[in-house]
């Protein structure tokens, strides 16, 4: 399995890079996600309670860190077990550029092998299972740490936004999609955490 994508997340890259870099965060932002516990220096167990298609079960996993350049990059390794569900192992690239003083850009691109009755039930079924939880992860990490940073490092020549006019229509679903859609980082720990 192979997923390349971006994400535009509404706060500034370096709030971005340590919600990225904290556990707590990150537990709270991946759906079904029990625990992100660190191991070592750049190293972590994740637990996780996840379904894809008719094959449920709690994945352990563990996530490991290296080729660290705060705020702009890391790379990713990650394997994990789900008893007769099956195992996941692979590996992520991540990017984070600023876009604006308020949004940066994170990159990512995964690879990652799935056996057992995860292989069994199809890539397209994983693929589709995997989309759902880097979706779901986004939206709710967007959420977060865009709500971290309202009100932060505002100042006379950055006032506060206006709020939005009732009147004006709302994003269209496809631009909201969008945003939400690009997988991270996360979709790493949420990969690993859903197959590992």
């Amino acid at each position: 399995m192979e997923m390349t994508d971006e994400q535009l997340i509404p706060a500034p890259q370096q709030a971005v890079w340590e919600a990225l870099n904290d556990p707590q965060v990150l537990k709270e932002c991946v759906p079904g996600c029990e625990a992100i516990d660190r191991t070592g220096e750049n190293e972590y167990q994740v637990l996780m309670v996840a379904r894809v298609g008719p094959v449920s079960a709690k994945f352990k996993g563990k996530l490991k860190l290296s080729d660290i350049k705060p705020p702009d990059s890391y790379a990713l390794a990650f394997e994990g077990q789900g008893g007769a569900a099956g195992f996941a192992k692979g590996g992520a690239q991540v990017r984070l550029s600023q876009e604006s003083p308020s949004t940066t850009k994170l990159s990512y691109d995964v690879r990652a092998n799935v056996g057992g009755k995860l292989a069994q039930i199809g890539s397209r079924l994983v693929d589709a299972a995997a989309k759902k939880v880097a979706d779901d992860f986004f939206r709710n990490f967007n959420e977060k740490v865009g709500a971290k940073s309202d009100g932060e490092g505002h100042d006379e020549h950055h006032p506060q936004p206006v709020p939005r006019d009732p009147d004006l229509p709302a994003a269209a679903d496809t631009t909201v999609a969008f945003v939400a859609a690009g997988a991270l980082v996360l979709y790493f720990v949420s990969l690993a955490a859903l197959i590992g």
